[in-house]
């Protein structure tokens, strides 16, 4: 009998271990941009871990969306990759490339929805940098557009309606040269500043040249861009004149802080930032501010940003199924709308903008409204093959125009050239052949 009981009591016990055993796997996650994210990002994930018993997720801090990719990369090749990671979403396609991200497809499957159901959550600008070839990679995170931020007390001080932002180029010229202030030939407030440092600078570029009229990129193919064309050119040209010739904006390459606190310190008047950093505007800007579309030289435009959920290869079938349960959580209505309002970023499911607490949020912070409002406008987030390099020849060479140790034709051309030799192994290996 005593026999019978210990036996009896063993099983038990070995059936509440198998019970409370939990899946563990670990995500990584960057903080792009300025603010409290990395804190607030440990708070959703053990709100996560309380509500999943059976799933324990560490979040890792992995830095910026480039140190983040850098780190995947590794972990992948060493054959240790994480579960889960907010990446970049113009990375995406490079990882499908790679042959390093699962296809989330039969995922989507399995809980009886096809692709099109599961897309058609989403904003549909989105959708470019989260599928490849029509299946699905990256489920949207935290997303973003370049939004104008400018100071109301500036524009009323320069005889501007802040009412009335800049629309166009010109007017963004015009109103920029006007916000300028000078005290003895030294510049007491600024009328742009945009942060040129890397990915940044890139992004902006970027914008610039889609609102010029121009494509920038290859959307349906990993190997090309368009560097040395009128459109790119054009919109390098517009920061170097506001630099070089209007005296509106300071020389050199400037970061993000340096921009944010000239503009919470009233000496500057106009910035372009991520609609990402609308929250730390929000709590460190102590005048009012409002946000505005980008101007535009020929059509309203603007690249998606912010950053998508991947599953990167090589994972169990447990931590598989346990990264995909904390994926969809991730990006329901609630927690989607509750990153949006504390980040700044808008939220990439729809459904989040129908909940009470997001519709008053909303209304309370227009400001917040204005990203919503662009993404009818939006485009694709550039996109290729060997990402950073090819970006960072575009970004070395508006830093040079920056500087005044360039011109934009030139800085231009040598970023074609560098971008196309980086671009090469890329092109060789999917060129089509032709019959001799």
């Amino acid at each position: 009998m005593r026999l019978h009981l210990s036996a009896t009591l063993a099983a038990l016990l070995l059936a509440g271990g198998a019970a409370r055993a939990a899946t563990d796997i670990d995500m990584y996650f960057p903080v792009p941009v300025q603010g409290k994210l990395a804190v607030e990002m440990q708070k959703v994930i053990g709100d996560f871990n309380k509500s999943h018993p059976d799933i324990n997720v560490t979040a890792v801090y992995t830095g910026s969306y480039d140190d983040t990719n850098l780190k995947t990369h590794a972990a992948i090749k060493a054959g240790k990759p994480p579960a889960v990671v907010i990446m970049s979403a113009n990375f995406v396609r490079e990882y499908v490339i790679d042959n390093e991200i699962e296809n989330l497809d039969p995922l989507i499957a399995k809980d009886g929805q096809t692709v099109d159901q599961f897309e058609s959550e989403f904003w549909p600008a989105l959708k470019l940098n989260s599928t490849e070839g029509g299946h699905v990679y990256g489920v949207p995170f935290q997303n973003s557009t370049p939004l104008l931020y400018y100071s109301v007390d500036a524009f009323k001080d320069a005889g501007l309606d802040p009412n009335k932002p800049p629309v166009t180029w010109q007017d963004f010229v015009t109103d920029a040269k006007k916000l300028v202030k000078r005290d003895d030939g030294n510049t007491t407030r600024w009328g742009f500043m945009m942060p040129g440092t890397y990915d940044y600078c890139g992004w902006i570029t970027s914008a610039l040249a889609m609102s010029n009229g121009g494509d920038f990129y290859n959307t349906g193919y990993g190997g090309e861009v368009y560097y040395n064309t009128p459109t790119t050119i054009g919109a390098v040209k517009l920061l170097d004149n506001l630099v070089h010739k209007d005296k509106a904006m300071p020389e050199g390459v400037t970061d993000a802080n340096a921009v944010t606190t000239a503009f919470f310190q009233g000496r500057l008047g106009m910035m372009v930032l991520s609609t990402g950093a609308l929250s730390f505007v929000r709590d460190n800007m102590k005048t009012p501010y409002r946000t505005a579309f980008l101007p535009r030289a020929l059509v309203n435009a603007a690249p998606i940003g912010g950053a998508s959920l991947i599953l990167p290869k090589g994972n169990s079938p447990e931590r598989e199924a346990a990264a995909w349960t904390l994926m969809k959580w991730l990006v329901s209505p609630e927690v989607a709308g509750r990153w949006s309002r504390f980040t700044g970023y808008f939220a990439p499911r729809i459904a989040a903008y129908d909940l009470p607490d997001m519709k008053s949020f909303m209304a309370a912070h227009p400001n917040a409204k204005v990203a919503l409002d662009q993404l009818q406008y939006a485009r694709g987030w550039f996109s290729t093959y060997n990402v950073v390099g090819v970006r960072k020849a575009l970004e070395d060479g508006v830093q040079a125009v920056l500087a005044g140790k360039a011109t934009p034709e030139a800085a231009m051309a040598k970023a074609q050239q560098e971008a196309d030799a980086l671009l090469r192994p890329y092109v060789e290996q999917t060129a089509l052949k032709v019959p001799e």
